[in-house]
């Protein structure tokens, strides 16, 4: 079984668990009986999250800012039991021209959504192999399909996650542990008010998805032992999966149309 059964002493770790996809993939993993570690900045709503979903006994809330590498060993340490299901899913996005962005917050997205996802997953996917069990999902984007002028430093970080992912699930496969890359497109979430993503307003609706079947979705991929997954139905696969294949010569154009303010 790709995801492991949850036992006494295991735990799934979420991180950006405080909101959104993070929030849901706690939720959904809670209700399949898997004791959860949540990993955030906000301790507040952790909390309030560790609550909703039995308390101390059934949730550990650690904060963490996962740009900081002296946090992310802090949070290691704390977590209390062995990490059998590990989701990376903690992110941000700069959406504007790189000439224009913030030196330090391009740094930094890259410190979260590349440097700690290989931090995390080297921590906790050796022991996995070594044990012939656990499973690691990666949340990736359909922004890795393609270079998205307007939005470089993400969509080269979410690539880098996708591709990571990818290699990682042909080593560990004959252990019996997944990794699974999850690719999603626009999601109903605070992420793009707040990171002013306004440009996937549009898009569609129809390529719209609530963060519960984004989670859903991810978790029976998972389940499933795949590779890649992109959460919706085959409309909304339809929509994006082409553009992974499609040349960068034909593909930059229109991705640049569409960020354009």
């Amino acid at each position: 079984m790709a995801i492991p059964s949850p036992t006494e002493t295991s735990t799934a770790l979420i991180t950006g668990a405080s909101s959104g996809i993070g929030r849901e993939f706690a939720r959904q993993l809670a209700e399949r009986g898997h004791h959860v570690t949540l990993v955030a900045r906000d301790e507040q709503r952790l909390r309030e999250l560790q609550q909703e979903l039995g308390g101390e006994s059934r949730a550990h809330v650690i904060t963490c800012d996962l740009a900081d590498a002296k946090q992310r060993e802090r949070m290691a340490q704390a977590v209390e039991r062995t990490v059998e299901v590990l989701v990376n899913n903690a992110g941000f996005g700069i959406y504007k021209p790189f000439v224009e962005s913030d030196r330090e917050q391009e740094l930094r997205q890259v410190r979260v959504l590349v440097e700690a996802v290989v931090d995390l997953t080297a921590r906790w996917l050796p022991a996995m192999v070594e044990r012939r069990r656990g499973c690691v999902i990666n949340v990736s984007s359909v922004s890795a399909f393609q270079p998205l002028p307007g939005n470089a430093g993400y969509a080269a970080a979410k690539a880098h996650v996708l591709l990571f992912s990818e290699a990682l699930h042909a080593e560990v496969k004959p252990s019996g542990v997944t990794v699974t890359a999850v690719c999603p497109g626009p999601v109903r979430t605070e992420f793009q008010k707040r990171n002013e993503a306004y440009f996937a307003e549009r898009l569609p609706d129809f390529v719209w998805l609530g963060p519960d079947r984004v989670a859903r979705d991810a978790i029976a991929a998972a389940e499933a032992g795949k590779r890649v997954v992109i959460p919706g139905g085959p409309h909304v696969r339809a929509a994006f999966a082409p553009n992974r294949y499609v040349p960068t010569s034909l593909s930059l154009p229109v991705a640049a149309r569409l960020m354009r303010a």
